[in-house]
């Protein structure tokens, strides 16, 4: 089966965009390219790789976790979807205790043990584990941990506090290349050195890409006002060609 980018994004329920950024990050690039007409084509294959992404990101691994595992070569299909599956098992479990953690909220119950989510975030590591074998994530691994709750929690008040200030920035009519923009370009940068991972400006650019490309980031982002993630990634892009 030969379908146009335009088809293969309706059928998979990803934007063109989104595809395109796919294809430049190397992680879905089209079965070929009609070089008279530009024109990018997918086949069956294309289909069974998209899946498999879409499955990770179910599982909110992050673009970057997903090419690394998928490009590892102890990488099998199999062994992945039966671990997929029981994240996802896991994920589901996890859901219906919240939803009967509601309706225990609502009699007046202490409900803290029901956000609870070790089980899943222990074997979403291992799955990492089985095939990431970057440097990254190895620091990542390694960095974090030990990390509490609470520590999780601050890093994301602190990750949210730095995208308000972008969206401050924009508001306030400053410009992608603007000092007060730069300025918070290398805040998030440190943030992410300092706690998580080396992020070099190789990694920081791809980051400032998957914002605007993964819809996912783009709404959480865009939360702080319309817009945010594409300034954010705009400087990104400034801040890395200096």
């Amino acid at each position: 089966m030969k379908m146009q980018i335009k088809e293969f994004a309706e059928l998979t329920g990803v934007s063109v965009r989104t595809l395109h950024y796919y294809d430049e990050i190397g992680l879905l690039t089209p079965a070929f390219v009609d070089r008279s007409t530009g024109y990018r084509f997918y086949d069956n294959n294309s289909l069974l790789r998209m899946q498999e992404i879409l499955f990770y990101r179910e599982l909110d691994f992050s673009l970057k976790s997903i090419g690394e595992i998928l490009s590892s070569p102890n990488y099998d299909t199999r062994k992945s979807l039966e671990e997929q599956k029981s994240l996802l098992i896991l994920k589901k479990e996890r859901l219906e205790r919240l939803i009967s953690a509601i309706d225990d909220a609502m009699k007046g119950e202490n409900v803290m043990r029901a956000f609870d989510n070790s089980e899943f975030e222990k074997h979403k590591a291992e799955a990492k584990e089985k095939w990431g074998n970057t440097d990254a994530y190895k620091q990542h691994a390694e960095r974090t941990k030990n990390y509490s709750g609470q520590k999780w929690n601050d890093l994301a008040g602190e990750m949210e506090h730095i995208m308000a200030e972008f969206a401050v920035c924009m508001r306030n009519g400053e410009t992608p290349d603007s000092t007060e923009a730069q300025s918070l370009v290398k805040m998030l940068q440190s943030h992410i050195t300092e706690n998580y991972y080396l992020c070099t400006n190789e990694i920081l650019s791809g980051l400032g890409q998957m914002y605007v490309a993964d819809e996912r980031f783009k709404h959480n982002i865009d939360k702080h006002a319309d817009g945010t993630a594409a300034f954010i990634c705009d400087a990104i892009k400034v801040y890395c060609s200096k």
